[in-house]
């Protein structure tokens, strides 16, 4: 029973992590000052996106290896989308040499967040 309520409990503050930071809103690389930056902002959006659905599903399916890999897994995501924020920021200043640096992070949580979630249990 404790790892049903671990595993609500972490659903539920996953989906509040992911909710907070979309107030931000998304860039439209079409319309920005600064398209190049954008473009890459948005990717990396993307590249979010898919490490949260990977994981939605591992959880969901209770594949998720142990209650600590899922918090580990979780403080990838949540990292991620904080770095996603601040690359907005940045690409709204044109700093392209921020830009990537956050983008580059942000593949890194998101990749560790996808292989976490795709560890067997044991």
């Amino acid at each position: 029973m404790t790892q049903y309520t671990t595993l609500v409990l972490g659903i539920s503050f996953s989906a509040f992590l992911r909710v907070a930071p979309l107030m931000a809103g998304p860039i439209d690389p079409v319309q920005h000052p600064h398209p190049e930056q954008a473009t890459s902002v948005h990717e990396a959006e993307h590249a979010v996106d898919h490490a949260w659905e990977v994981y939605h599903r591992a959880a969901l399916g209770g594949t998720v290896a142990s209650p600590a890999l899922q918090a580990e897994i979780e403080e990838h995501l949540h990292e991620a989308r904080t770095l996603v924020t601040r690359a907005q920021e940045a690409a709204e200043r044109g700093d392209k040499r921020e830009v990537d640096h956050l983008v580059g992070q942000v593949k890194i949580h998101s990749t560790k967040a996808i292989e976490g979630s795709k560890e067997p249990k044991k």
